[in-house]
């Protein structure tokens, strides 16, 4: 397995450093660190909490659904939906605060979950419509298994889908309006180029959500395009001809994802994990997926962020934990191996353990890793700040 040069690849900073509010690092692709080394996602937060007026923000939202309202019983937006804290969320407020009619729509999970099958199927009984969209299993299995060998993404042929798949809704039953939750981006830390607007463009599909790869590079892998058409957006003329604009709810009211779990645990029959994701302490994140771990492990491998790491950036903005207690978390949860799923991942792939490992440790960076007998450690762990400074290390 020819070793991968992550640095290039993602345009990293060869000096790894931390935010001095929350736990990220500046080897998060696109995030920024301004002259007092605090990343762009706690300054975004700040700048939420601060400066934005959430009443004119709600008074834009009122006027957008006006302009999209329909009267004659049709759908009027598309939220997409996996039956989680966060969709949910959106699609429950648009329906039963601001009077909309919303279908929501959800791409299948590569390998699903019995306890998000149970959380969407809640979604649906406490009121809502829904479009499963479920790709052709053979397809979806190499890309799978080619994502996860070419780019250290097994989950990028799910991101494809869940992208696109709104999209053709949109254009196949002219809904031109399609609500997304959060901008990923702004709220984790990324390209701010859309921080102060509502939309986003689909220009930037390829570089902020498929590591500039889009479905139709996998031709060059035996992908055919047939196969590869449901995973494709649909042509750019209807989507221009349909209007569709796509949205995040989070520019229009204040979004904390921890809330958002209460909220739907009380209003859409959604329930948490009875034990932590591997990876992180969460029992309400991201709960659809068997394959949902290795994508947040590559990320942990490539850039020594993972999901705990992400997870606790985030809860910190929203003063839930300080950042003592998210640096314990990362040290506690980070690098934890998603074990509970693993020979069910090898299998789907149609891969062996040895070239499991060979992939993992081709895209190991020299500047962010090292080897220390059989096994491996970052070299510059967020912990290691304050071990430093207490002489604990």
């Amino acid at each position: 397995m020819q070793q991968q040069d992550v640095i290039t690849k993602y345009n990293l900073p060869r000096t790894v450093r931390f935010c001095k509010l929350c736990t990220v690092s500046n080897q998060r692709p696109r995030i920024a660190f301004d002259d007092n080394g605090v990343c762009s996602a706690c300054n975004f937060a700040t700048f939420k909490r601060e400066k934005i007026d959430w009443s004119e923000r709600e008074r834009e939202l009122v006027d957008l659904c006006n302009r999209f309202r329909r009267s004659d019983g049709e759908f009027d937006v598309i939220v997409p939906c996996s039956g989680g804290k966060d969709g949910s969320f959106v699609a429950h407020q648009l329906k039963h605060k601001y009077g909309m009619n919303p279908l929501t729509v959800t791409w299948a999970p590569l390998s699903p979950t019995e306890i998000g099958r149970r959380n969407l199927d809640a979604f649906i009984r406490s009121g809502f419509d829904n479009i499963l969209g479920t790709p052709n299993g053979s397809t979806t299995r190499k890309l799978t298994r080619l994502a996860f060998q070419e780019v250290g993404d097994p989950f990028q042929p799910f991101i494809y889908g869940q992208t696109n798949f709104p999209m053709h809704i949109s254009v196949k039953h002219k809904i031109p309006l399609i609500m997304y939750g959060e901008n990923g981006e702004v709220e984790y830390g990324g390209d701010m180029k859309n921080a102060f607007r509502p939309t986003r463009e689909i220009a930037d599909h390829d570089k902020h959500y498929f590591s500039g790869l889009p479905p139709e590079f996998w031709t060059e892998h035996g992908i055919t395009a047939g196969e590869l058409k449901p995973f494709m957006a649909p042509p750019f003329e209807s989507i221009k001809k349909n209007r569709t604009e796509i949205h995040f709810f989070g520019y229009y009211k204040f979004w904390d994802p921890q809330e958002n779990f209460y909220y739907c645990r009380e209003h859409t029959g959604f329930q948490p994990n009875s034990e932590h994701s591997e990876g992180t302490y969460s029992k309400y994140a991201s709960l659809d997926d068997r394959i949902d771990g290795f994508h947040y492990y590559l990320a942990y491998i490539k850039f020594g962020i993972g999901r705990t790491t992400s997870d606790a950036a985030h809860e910190i903005r929203d003063n839930k934990i300080t950042r003592e207690e998210g640096v314990a978390l990362v040290k506690r949860y980070d690098g934890e191996f998603p074990q509970k799923y693993y020979h069910e991942f090898l299998d789907y792939c149609g891969i062996t353990n040895e070239e499991f490992h060979a992939v993992i440790d081709a895209w190991r960076s020299d500047h962010l890793w090292r080897k220390v007998g059989n096994g491996w450690e970052l070299k510059r762990p967020v912990w290691h700040e304050r071990e430093t400074a207490t002489g604990s290390a």
